[in-house]
């Protein structure tokens, strides 16, 4: 009859038992021989590739914050020069009204005063005014 079942060889005392795969790695890691064997040089471009990309990401996230920051930091600036500018224009309107003026003069002393008569037109005709 066939034999549906393999039977599995028992490992003697006598053979050498390996560490697991990932055991290895790290035992060689830790040991730096890792660096040394040779698949691993032939894939250090790659993984210096990697790193650079890895840097160029993190400055890139630096950047962009400064960014936002610097923004931010602008438009805040800007709202406060608008409201400095309706302030400003506001207090300018208010002290150019003729009755301001008219008070700003009397308590300077100036001696200015405002016309109660209107402007009078002078007419002149065009004979009399020849070149």
């Amino acid at each position: 009859m066939i034999k549906l079942f393999k039977t599995k060889k028992k490992k003697s005392s006598s053979e050498p038992t390996k560490k697991s795969s990932f055991g290895n790695w790290l035992v060689g890691l830790l040991n730096g021989n890792i660096l040394t064997k040779e698949e691993t040089v032939q894939h250090l471009p790659y993984l210096l590739f990697l790193t650079l990309l890895a840097l160029i990401y993190i400055a890139n996230g630096y950047y962009a914050e400064a960014t936002v920051r610097g923004l931010n930091k602008a438009d805040n600036e800007l709202k406060e020069l608008r409201s400095e500018y309706i302030t400003t224009k506001s207090d300018l309107m208010y002290k150019s009204k003729q009755s301001e003026v008219a008070k700003m003069l009397e308590a300077r002393g100036i001696g200015l005063k405002e016309t109660l008569e209107p402007p009078k037109k002078i007419v002149v005709s065009k004979d009399k005014f020849k070149d």
